[in-house]
């Protein structure tokens, strides 16, 4: 790994891991069965820098690149990719504050964001329009006293959890993006999801009802939002590969150990060359996603012209590869892996949802293929 990184990127990826093991792997079962991850975790991940991981230093952030993101996401995903997950969200918000709002609305978020005093969490997705994100509904009026908000989100990872929301609605007939705070009149959420994975996130529908939010709550100008999302939506899908790859690097590493004692006809079941063979496969498929990742984040951070159809071909990719990888290793665990205890199943549940969301991967193919057509 370490011949792709700088000393400072290995700083990184190893100080991300090392809280990971010691502050989230040992509860990351816990905050499962309880559904909720607990608040005290955030100021803590916040003083290593990862509450603004691409936000500028000058507003309180860490203002690492894209492939330093990677890396940190990975890593903490190793410990668990729900937690790590929910994280990158929060991240995606942040940097989409630094990036397109003015110098007050910085000003007056990003510290807070920074620190994880605030807790940001996004909102694009509708009942109605999932992968057709341009087709929402949620409305904003503009008037005297602010913007007021009227339509629902669904499958919010934080609704009801956290402090603030970046909310994707339509002004007139183009879309903007405001940020909406937690407690604001109108704003209620739907019930608690029962989810497949990421069970330790809270999912709920984000209804607003009549909001009204400040002038000053609408980020960057009005009219671009959906410009605004997309933008984001490149970041998100390599910080999700990111999030897969290392909870089916955890999957693989926890399989070594267990083939290693277990024992079978006489001998350990790494010993059988069938099985080794397999274990050479999944090596290979989570070697070739983390260097797809890593390039994919390197053209992002050059500002490529490729770089939108690099992240879906690494979102693409890398997700459905790990997923292959974490269902492999519960299979070698035979029916160990099936039980809660020896943490396999989680992680094929948590990574499942990776091929679906920030962009089905039906979608990233699309996406994939219009641009290599329009580059005929």
């Amino acid at each position: 790994m370490s011949v792709f990184l700088s000393e400072e990127q290995q700083a990184v990826f190893e100080t991300s891991h090392e809280f990971g093991a010691e502050k989230i792997a040992p509860f990351a079962r816990a905050w499962e069965q309880a559904g909720e991850i607990p608040k005290s975790l955030w100021p803590e991940l916040a003083a290593l820098g990862l509450g603004g991981v691409y936000v500028s230093e000058d507003h309180g952030g860490s203002g690492l690149s894209r492939l330093d993101g990677v890396l940190v996401f990975e890593a903490l995903a190793m410990a668990c990719p729900s937690v790590a997950a929910f994280l990158s969200i929060h991240n995606m918000c942040g940097g989409m504050i630094d990036r397109f709002g003015d110098e007050s609305a910085k000003a007056q978020w990003l510290p807070r964001a920074c620190s994880m005093e605030t807790v940001f969490s996004y909102c694009l997705t509708e009942p109605g329009s999932g992968s057709d994100a341009a087709a929402l509904k949620t409305r904003a009026v503009r008037g005297d006293a602010g913007y007021t908000l009227t339509g629902n989100k669904a499958f919010i990872s934080g609704g009801g959890y956290s402090d603030a929301y970046i909310v994707m609605c339509r002004t007139d007939e183009n879309i903007s993006a405001m940020i909406v705070e937690d407690g604001t009149v109108g704003l209620s959420f739907g019930g608690l999801e029962d989810k497949m994975g990421w069970r330790a996130q809270p999912t709920r529908a984000v209804q607003l009802d009549g909001c009204l939010v400040p002038h000053t709550n609408l980020l960057g100008e009005e009219g671009r939002g959906f410009a605004y999302a997309m933008a984001g939506l490149d970041g998100g899908r390599l910080n999700i590969a990111a999030c897969a790859l290392g909870g089916a690097q955890a999957a693989l590493n926890a399989t070594l150990k267990y083939m290693g004692e277990r024992q079978a006809f006489g001998q350990t079941i790494d010993r059988f060359q069938a099985l080794q063979f397999r274990l050479a496969d999944m090596e290979v498929k989570l070697q070739t996603a983390r260097v797809f990742l890593r390039h994919a984040a390197a053209l992002l951070d050059a500002g490529a012209v490729e770089a939108t159809k690099f992240c879906a071909m690494a979102k693409l990719y890398v997700t459905d590869v790990c997923f292959d990888v974490a269902n492999d290793c519960l299979q070698l665990h035979g029916g160990y892996g099936y039980l809660a205890d020896y943490g396999i199943e989680k992680i094929v549940r948590d990574l499942r949802v990776h091929q679906i969301l920030e962009g089905t991967n039906e979608i990233m193919r699309v996406i994939i293929a219009r641009q290599m057509v329009a580059a005929t």
